[in-house]
Parts: C-alpha cells; sequence; structure tokens
C-alpha cells in the first residue's frame, strides 16, 4: 500500500484542466463513503490519498503553482493526512450556518477534538491525536475545524477487516452525540486505509 503522494502522482495545470471535470465527480463520489456526521453540527471526514491528491490539485490549480518547490510545499503540507496503514486520519469540522451562532458555540466548545472518539467492536474506545500540524484553539474558542489522527491496534484492525461494526462519537460536556454503527459503505472504506 502507497501511503505517501510524490509529484510524479499529480496532474500538471494544464493537464489537470482536462481531466478536472471527471476527476472532481470521482473524488466527490468517493468522499460521500468517508464521511460520518456525529450530531447535528459535527462532521469527520476522512481523509487518504485521493481525497489529499484532490486537495493538493485544487491547491496548485487556485494557486498557479508549477515551479517544483512549489509543488513540493504542497505535498509536504498534506502527505502527513494521509494514513499511515495502522491508522484513520480525519479533517474534524464543526459546522453552524449562522456565524454568531458558530463564534458562541465555538467558546462553549473548547478541547471538543479530544473528546472525540471511535470504537470497533467491543475493544477499547479511541480518542485521536489532535493537531499535529499546529495548535487550533486559545483560551477563548476552539477552531471550527481539526485534524485527527486515530492510531489503532494490530487487535482493532484484524476486527475492522473481519468485519467488527464500527461506532463513533462525541462526550463533550456540551455537545454529545454517537454513531451506534457507521454505514457498511463507510466502514468498506475505512477498512481500504488499513495495511
Amino acid at each position: 500500500m502507497k501511503h505517501k503522494l510524490t509529484r510524479d502522482d499529480l496532474y500538471s495545470l494544464e493537464q489537470y484542466a482536462e481531466v478536472r471535470p471527471e476527476f472532481r465527480a470521482r473524488v466527490m463520489a468517493h468522499k460521500q463513503d468517508r464521511r460520518v456526521p456525529i450530531g447535528p453540527n459535527a462532521t469527520l471526514y476522512f481523509e487518504d490519498a485521493l481525497t489529499m491528491q484532490y486537495q493538493i490539485q485544487e491547491m496548485l490549480r487556485i494557486e498557479r503553482i508549477f515551479e517544483a518547490e512549489g509543488i513540493q510545499e504542497e505535498l509536504d503540507a498534506y502527505n502527513p493526512l494521509i494514513p499511515d496503514g495502522s491508522n484513520w486520519k480525519a479533517t474534524f469540522m464543526m459546522e453552524y450556518p449562522d456565524e454568531n451562532e458558530r463564534r458562541e458555540q465555538l467558546k462553549r466548545l473548547l478541547g471538543i477534538e479530544k473528546h472525540v472518539w471511535i470504537q470497533i467492536g467491543d475493544l477499547p474506545r479511541v480518542t485521536p491525536i489532535a493537531d499535529e500540524d499546529l495548535e487550533r484553539e486559545d483560551e477563548e474558542k476552539t477552531s471550527s475545524v481539526h485534524f485527527l489522527r486515530f492510531e489503532l491496534t494490530p487487535e482493532m484492525v484484524e476486527a475492522v477487516k473481519g468485519g467488527a461494526p464500527v461506532a463513533m462519537g462525541i462526550d463533550h460536556p456540551n455537545y454529545t452525540y454517537m454513531v451506534e454503527r457507521i454505514p457498511e459503505n463507510v466502514r468498506e472504506s475505512l477498512v481500504k486505509d488499513l495495511d
């Protein structure tokens, strides 16, 4: 299993302009199998090489980056979000359409990223390692976006590959929700992240 993207995996800006509609449609369909809403305002978007390739291609396109150094910077920024074979990596978003409500809720939800959990079958819950790239919270409020890494034990990897159900939830005092069993299409997509 290949874990990191290189320049060889990317389209040139010209190539990308040609393939973008088809590529984007493929990525959007793929992302549907990697999205887990938890309650009304929180969603885990599980990342992998394809979602990160799309992210990089879009950044290169928007910023018109075509020099080797700039391309490498994007690869270095996004490669850490690709699972390593023993973990799941997710972008965790707190979504409130109203800006004032979002501001108020993010004050109430300090530390929420440490209260997200995953449980495979009857094995112990796994809480994530959050925001390894930079601090996303201050004394007053948390960020609406966090990057989470869920490290799984070999026993957990075997269980999920063997068909064990996966539950996910958040147990923050001001936001407590649970998905007792993620949909099978999501579970199957996440199994592919594991060696």
